[in-house]
């Protein structure tokens, strides 16, 4: 969608489109003089119902909410989707106005990264594991981007999803280890009525796929139970594996259970709340999920 064809829809919808971290800024600091509160919810476009829900987190808890659009290159692996990630910014923009966003801030590649851009921010430890294995640097790249984002909006609280609970983890050691003052908000993961997490790859699901991903939340939940009634974790995942490969995924990159907060390999649950992680792919299409064990 052009800027300008996006700058004439966005006033239909009564959002104000900021394009440069100037703008951002100034937009801002304009609204923190007249004493209001600043929600931040980033994203990468392709906008679903989940999306709206953090929205909406936000804009009850904050005065202001800006929406962050960035398909962030650092983050994709070279054989990953990058060029085929879901761009939808007409609808993205409807979904933010109906879901009580304020402004949407969609910046270009060089305005974020300029051609000499040469910093890294890194965490060790939560980072190599689960999805940190298998998506060398992917977290480089998250950390690299939310760094900036907090850093150019300065908001009083930013808004992320538990299904990317890994991600969510991370995010908080940064904000903690970093001295970041923006406080990290979480918002349940939403599902459809069939219990699968939405994720903007779900866009790539043939409807029989779509009918094999749906499998992936209740063998979640039954392994979680399982574990919960006092089985051995490395037991059980190995289960819900040959399980999920005989109800038509592809391969299962890993199902493990962890520690919700350090992130450290459990056996048997404990006081200490644990959950079950997954990423599993039906064809090229890779879905992650996890659950709370209770």
């Amino acid at each position: 969608m052009q800027k300008n064809e996006l700058e004439r829809f966005s006033v239909l919808s009564k959002l104000n489109v900021l394009y440069k971290i100037l703008e951002v800024r100034k937009q801002v600091s304009s609204w923190k003089s007249e004493g209001l509160t600043v929600g931040l919810v980033p994203t990468m476009g392709g906008l679903h119902d989940g999306h709206k829900s953090l929205i909406n987190s936000a804009s009850k808890k904050c005065d202001k909410v800006i929406v962050t659009i960035f398909i962030n290159p650092t983050q994709f692996g070279d054989d990953e989707d990058l060029d085929t990630y879901p761009r939808t910014q007409k609808s993205d923009i409807t979904l933010i106005s109906d879901a009580g966003g304020t402004a949407v801030f969609i910046p270009n590649v060089s305005e974020m990264y300029p051609s000499d851009f040469s910093t890294k921010v890194s965490v060790s430890g939560l980072t190599d594991m689960l999805c940190g294995t298998s998506r060398l640097g992917h977290f480089d790249g998250v950390t690299q981007i939310v760094t900036k984002l907090l850093n150019q909006v300065a908001a009083d609280m930013a808004f992320f999803g538990e299904k990317d609970w890994q991600q969510l983890a991370i995010i908080r050691r940064l904000v903690r280890d970093l001295d970041i003052p923006t406080k990290i908000a979480s918002v349940a993961t939403v599902r459809d009525e069939f219990g699968l997490a939405l994720s903007s790859r779900n866009s790539y699901l043939s409807s029989s796929q779509l009918k094999t991903a749906r499998k992936l939340s209740s063998v979640l939940q039954m392994t979680a139970y399982n574990i919960a009634s006092g089985g051995y974790a490395s037991v059980e995942c190995a289960k819900a594996v040959q399980t999920l490969l005989k109800s038509g995924f592809d391969k299962i990159d890993y199902i493990e259970c962890r520690h919700s907060h350090s992130l450290e390999a459990i056996e048997r649950t404990t006081e200490d709340e644990c959950r079950i992680f997954a990423a599993a792919y039906i064809d090229n299409i890779r879905l992650i999920d996890n659950h709370i064990v209770v």
